[in-house]
């Protein structure tokens, strides 16, 4: 079952540039920078009452991010949602039949078991689901 919403992804180009911006934007500043290397990112988390943003930009140019970025530019990248049970909620919308991105969970940012499901079946909207790492 879903939780809440866990936080909004936005792709940037320039980290330094970004982190200025949303910490003018929020009135708070990055509470944690993380480079997550299999995925070929470094991500910068705000959070503000219970909401989390959480800014990616890439670290190769092979990086899923740099893909976003040289084709859609700047902007929201992906929604995620938090979960108690990942590997339920995985088989759950497997049966409802979303197609998984990557169909095991792997280690993510900010202590994070992730997995995520292909915008061809959640209307165009890169969904992340993400479980606490215990």
């Amino acid at each position: 079952m879903v939780n809440k919403i866990e936080h909004i992804g936005i792709a940037v180009k320039n980290m330094n540039d970004a982190n200025v911006l949303f910490e003018k934007l929020l009135g708070v500043s990055s509470y944690k920078e993380e480079e997550v290397e299999s995925e070929g990112v470094l991500t910068s988390f705000f959070q503000t009452g219970t909401n989390k943003i959480e800014l990616l930009t890439a670290t190769n140019p092979e990086s899923p991010i740099a893909k976003f970025l040289e084709k859609k530019g700047e902007g929201i990248h992906h929604i995620a949602f938090d979960v108690d049970d990942i590997h339920a909620e995985i088989e759950r919308l497997k049966k409802e039949g979303f197609v998984l991105i990557n169909e095991a969970p792997k280690k993510g940012a900010d202590n994070k078991w992730v997995v995520f499901l292909h915008p061809k079946s959640t209307n165009g909207v890169l969904v992340e689901l993400c479980q606490e790492i215990k």
